[in-house]
């Protein structure tokens, strides 16, 4: 017998409700890692150097689940997040030193020590705006046509970047910028908290909730749908340039505010440290953990980061095992080490705790409606 639709009843449209037990999950674990990452810093449980690896960590994961937001997810393939990321660090530390430090070319400081406290996340949201709008001129021209231009434009933007800003003696040209340090200081002067380490926790969950609610929704669907046919998803009145274009630049501001975060915890950036290099590193982040996982890029990046620091003593023959390991994986694993698949389809019981109810999948696949 065909199954026909009827009209829902009243009431059906509504959302099936949550159980205590997932409304809860999320934010418990979140103040597990709160408890375990940014307490103990503040208590001085930690030495300077294992803070350092944690807000390694969160810039990382941060990096690696915007760029898996273009390369996994919508199918496009971008080489060049250093760039970006980049953008936002020189961005963000002008802005601070400019305002509260000052230095003999940007001229004396504007603001109290004091009103740090505001004008560092202000700063980190400035340098993901100016990333995002350097990320316009990339997409502007890259999505008017199919293909593999993004990764050309990309690598090219790579490189122009970091010969601009070698060239511009106002932000220290090759030399490279300084003075953040004096910045996340009076922070701390102000106010005696880990700010760097409070301020990394909040960009790494917030970039993880904003990149997961975004590939749930509807709009996540659109880009998934680009990913597996365009013209299909043209057919099907997508309107996928509008699509790329925004997925690609909510990418470039992400990395545009981990680039600002990067320059704070550093307090020294220079144009080499945002070449082709770094982009490579995030690439294989993003492989590594598998293309269009979410908590694959997460472990990932919280892996290599650790492994990355592990074979410091090795110098710059780190540099060969890293690219090794990628082409093992390419060749033994070449989805990555999640693939397309979450935490919570490997292990099922996660699902009871973190993953969407069955009735609630259900609601959205039929929008409500009874059969």
């Amino acid at each position: 017998m065909t199954a026909v639709e009827s009209r829902p009843p009243a009431g059906s449209h509504r959302r099936p409700p949550r159980t205590w037990r997932r409304r809860a999950a999320m934010p418990a674990l979140i103040g597990v890692l709160f408890l375990a990452t940014v307490v103990p810093s503040g208590l001085g449980l930690y030495n300077p150097y294992i803070q350092l690896v944690l807000i390694y960590i969160g810039v990382n994961i941060v990096l690696t689940v915007s760029l898996n937001l273009v390369n996994g997810y919508m199918g496009e393939f971008s080489v060049g997040h250093a760039a970006f990321m980049g953008v936002g660090a020189y961005v963000s530390s002008v802005t601070t030193v400019a305002l509260v430090i000052g230095n003999p070319r940007l001229g004396g400081p504007l603001l109290p020590e004091a009103s740090s406290l505001v004008v560092f996340p202000l700063s980190l949201l400035l340098g993901g705006v100016a990333a995002a709008v350097f990320g316009l001129l990339v997409a502007i021209p890259s999505f008017r046509v199919r293909g593999d231009y993004l990764a050309i434009i990309t690598l090219a933007v790579n490189f122009i970047f970091k010969s601009l800003v070698e060239n511009l003696d106002v932000i220290g040209g090759p030399r490279g910028f300084l003075g953040m340090t004096r910045v996340t200081s009076a922070m701390g002067r102000a106010v005696d908290v880990p700010w760097t380490m409070i301020w990394a926790f909040v960009a790494t969950v917030g970039t993880v909730y904003v990149v997961h609610s975004l590939v749930n929704s509807t709009f996540g669907k659109a880009i998934v749908a680009i990913r597996e046919d365009e013209i299909a998803a043209e057919l099907m009145t997508v309107d996928t340039r509008r699509v790329k274009v925004v997925a690609f630049l909510l990418s470039c501001g992400l990395a545009g505010v981990a680039g600002g975060l990067f320059a704070h915890v550093l307090g020294f950036i220079n144009p080499a440290g945002f070449g082709i290099l770094k982009s490579t590193e995030v690439l294989v982040m993003v492989y590594l953990g598998g293309m269009g996982s979410i908590t694959g890029s997460v472990l990932s990046a919280a892996g290599l980061t650790v492994l990355l620091e592990a074979m410091r003593p090795l110098h710059v023959f780190r540099w060969v095992l890293i690219p090794l390991l990628l082409i093992l994986l390419m060749r033994f694993r070449p989805t990555g080490l999640m693939g397309s698949r979450e935490l919570t389809d490997v292990f099922p019981a996660l699902r009871r705790w973190f993953g969407r109810p069955p009735e609630d999948e259900h609601f959205e696949h039929t929008g409500g409606r009874v059969s």
